[in-house]
């Protein structure tokens, strides 16, 4: 395994790859011509590592505004942040509020590595990040329902870390230059995992995943959607961590890992979609080619805020996945377990409310920490932890409007038996008996 890499050269490559940016960034970018300003907050609640607080309240902003949280590089600020991208500019054309953290430690990198921030409620940058979503929440009213993440470098790491953290504060992120959840995970006390920033650091979908899920245990409610970008020549944070995130994040939401559309929005992208097609998709990833550790770049920011639905658009609606039929409009789930010792059988009757047949289908739902699939019947079950995806047979697959299907599994357990909390056809969320 390669020796830790020394602080300094760490900051010195992240420096030398953002300064370029940073300084076309803000040739380009001038700070939003509006009333608006950014504004300090120095009391929001519980910051156990001593974070500072900027906000941005567009004058654009109305009754229950989204939040938007961006998440600067090392060696950065909050307000720098703010000057040299587009998110303010665009928080003035959409209305929504925009939250600047800045890392307060030597070298202004946030803490993604410590086995605190690496856990729900453990303490470090995570706790002061959610403590400023919640001030905001609080304060201006924000629709808890639409708070988004994004960050680059460091804070595109950070971005990782606070989607699985915190699934039910952030609907959706947007990591630019970012490795996986965990993946620059120390016990040491150092700040710097040389083998995830060299790209060396190479896991399954389903053990990505799992280490997501770790950091809360016992969730089972809907995921972050998640948009990741990378350039192909990055030295800092190696463009195979890229790959890497994919792999977490398709397994995390449950879609499959081959793309369902590959296109080129732009000279040198190439944008994978995972789940769906659209501009909502569950995973879209983009890889831009020739480009180093500087990133986001012209553009970028507001494909971003496309992705969340910032810009008006409807991310709880993604396009259906080309070739097949739509998805049903509603569907639901009864679901009823039989438990004993150390195993459980769980029945499941999936019903299609909405009014369009269904020719082909596939359920996901999360299983309860310490659940592992056995058996299974009606249905193929892939992986048998975790995030589990139950899809159609030969002879069930079609599904008319108000028709129904039988499934179920056989499972072990260590304690906690309970049915799965939430279920999703495809990407439509179920409601349940």
């Amino acid at each position: 395994m390669p020796g830790r890499r020394p602080l300094g050269r760490w900051l010195t490559a992240l420096f030398g790859g953002v300064l370029p940016l940073l300084s076309a960034l803000l040739l380009a970018v001038s700070p939003p011509a509006s009333a608006a300003s950014l504004t300090e907050v120095t009391d929001f609640g519980a910051n156990p590592s001593g974070l500072r607080m900027h906000l941005y309240v567009p004058a654009s902003a109305g009754a229950r505004p989204p939040v938007l949280v961006a998440v600067h590089y090392c060696t950065g600020s909050g307000p720098a942040f703010y000057s040299g991208t587009a998110f303010a500019s665009l928080a003035d054309r959409y209305g929504f509020l925009v939250i600047y953290p800045s890392a307060t430690r030597s070298g202004n990198c946030f803490d993604v590595s410590s086995p605190q921030a690496l856990r729900r409620d453990g303490g470090s940058d995570p706790v002061g990040i959610r403590s400023m979503v919640g001030y905001v929440q609080q304060r201006y009213g924000a629709d808890p329902d639409r708070t988004y993440v994004t960050g680059a470098s460091s804070g595109a790491m950070m971005t990782n870390v606070l989607l699985g953290d915190y699934p039910d504060v952030f609907k959706a992120g947007a990591a630019f230059m970012g490795v996986p959840h965990s993946c620059f995970a120390t016990t040491d006390g150092s700040g710097w995992n040389s083998a995830c920033a060299n790209g060396t650091v190479d896991r399954t979908p389903q053990q990505w995943g799992d280490l997501a899920r770790a950091a809360y245990p016992g969730y089972s409610g809907a995921r972050p959607r998640m948009q990741l970008w990378h350039g192909t020549e990055d030295t800092t944070l190696r463009y195979p961590n890229f790959g890497e995130e994919i792999d977490q994040w398709t397994d995390v939401l449950g879609v499959s890992r081959t793309p369902v559309s590959t296109d080129t929005p732009q000279s040198g992208w190439t944008r994978t979609r995972y789940g769906a097609t659209g501009d909502h998709a569950p995973v879209e990833a983009i890889s831009v080619q020739g480009v180093g550790h500087s990133l986001p770049m012209s553009g970028m920011e507001a494909r971003a805020i496309t992705f969340f639905g910032l810009d008006g658009s409807t991310p709880t609606d993604p396009d259906p996945d080309p070739g097949t039929d739509p998805e049903p409009s509603a569907c639901r789930v009864a679901v009823t377990t039989s438990v004993w010792n150390t195993g459980l059988t769980a029945s499941l009757t999936l019903t299609n409310t909405g009014t369009t047949p269904l020719n082909g289908w596939s359920l996901g739902f999360t299983l309860p920490p310490g659940q592992t699939l056995t058996s299974g019947w009606n249905a193929g079950y892939t992986p048998t932890t975790g995030t589990v995806t139950a899809t159609n047979l030969p002879y069930n697959a079609s599904l008319a409007p108000g028709a129904s299907v039988q499934i179920g599994y056989q499972a072990t357990h260590t304690g906690n038996g309970t049915a799965p909390a939430a279920f999703r056809l495809g990407t439509t969320l179920c409601t349940t008996a």
